[in-house]
């Protein structure tokens, strides 16, 4: 085996994706932990369905870097998802379900009528499950997931406190004069952000999991914010790694391994703190 990874990672490409699966995972399991305590998970599932139906649109309109339609239409749809979510009459949930739910649906339509390739199922399967794309990033695509990558681990850093606040208790974070309603919006930028950034590693309907299963894992064992930030993003890197290994190994798909290794260590952290409370 050790031979085997040897072999691999002689490869550019590898190392490329390598590099691109830790700096998506560890991102994407600091945002997990507010998200998840906000009760507002689902937005990474909600804007994923958006994104595959901008990437659906740049397809047909043959754009060579989908990121220029995909990145800002997901961006407004966190902004519009968030806005539409504050209303009394359309709820959160509701609106999340509403905007991802036609997003898709006209996605596929437009993918049918104006196909790019002559599979059509493979194309819709690979965009909704990821494919091996991970594998054949180029250097830019390195270089432009790493730029975002540390725009939104700075952002993360230096609003740190301020991200706690919002997540604990909005109506304090008011009365204390914080703009919980920009925080937020921020938190959604970012979400839409890593969203497009991983739809290439696990596909659109697999990127919910990246967001969710470290945090959730983390708060098997820990009970502090700042223990759960740290566990979920060790949680992440391990399993984003493993994951790739093991694809690698095994020739199986890079994300919905990612996504199994995920779900097999929040297992193992649910029986540990079954055992622990006994």
């Amino acid at each position: 085996m050790l031979a085997t990874l040897e072999y691999y990672f002689s490869f550019p490409f590898v190392r490329y994706a390598f590099v691109v699966v830790i700096l998506i995972a560890l991102c994407s399991s600091l945002l997990g932990v507010p998200l998840v305590l906000k009760r507002f998970s689902f937005i990474g599932d909600g804007l994923s369905h958006v994104a595959f139906g901008a990437m659906a649109v740049a397809a047909v309109t043959g754009i060579t870097n989908r990121t220029v339609i995909i990145l800002p239409v997901t961006v407004i749809s966190a902004v519009l998802i968030l806005r539409t979510g504050q209303n009394t009459k359309i709820r959160g949930d509701a609106s999340i379900a509403m905007i991802s739910v036609g997003a898709l649906a006209t996605g596929y339509i437009l993918m049918n009528l104006f196909p790019s390739s002559s599979n059509i199922s493979a194309d819709v399967c690979g965009s909704l499950f990821g494919s091996n794309s991970i594998l054949t990033l180029k250097e830019s695509d390195v270089w432009l997931c790493t730029i975002m990558a540390v725009i939104v681990l700075t952002v993360f850093v230096l609003f740190y406190n301020k991200i706690f606040s919002v997540t604990f208790d909005e109506n304090f974070s008011k009365a204390t004069g914080i703009n919980s309603d920009g925080y937020n919006l921020v938190i959604a930028i970012i979400t839409a952000i890593i969203i497009v950034l991983a739809m290439n590693l696990v596909g659109s309907l697999l990127i919910s999991a990246l967001i969710i299963f470290p945090a959730l894992s983390a708060m098997r064992i820990f009970k502090s914010f700042r223990s759960v930030i740290i566990c979920s993003a060790v949680i992440s890197v391990i399993c984003a790694s493993s994951g790739i290994i093991l694809s690698l190994l095994f020739s199986t798909p890079v994300g919905a391994t990612i996504v199994v290794s995920d779900l097999a260590v929040f297992l193992v952290f649910s029986a540990v703190s079954v055992f622990a409370k006994k």
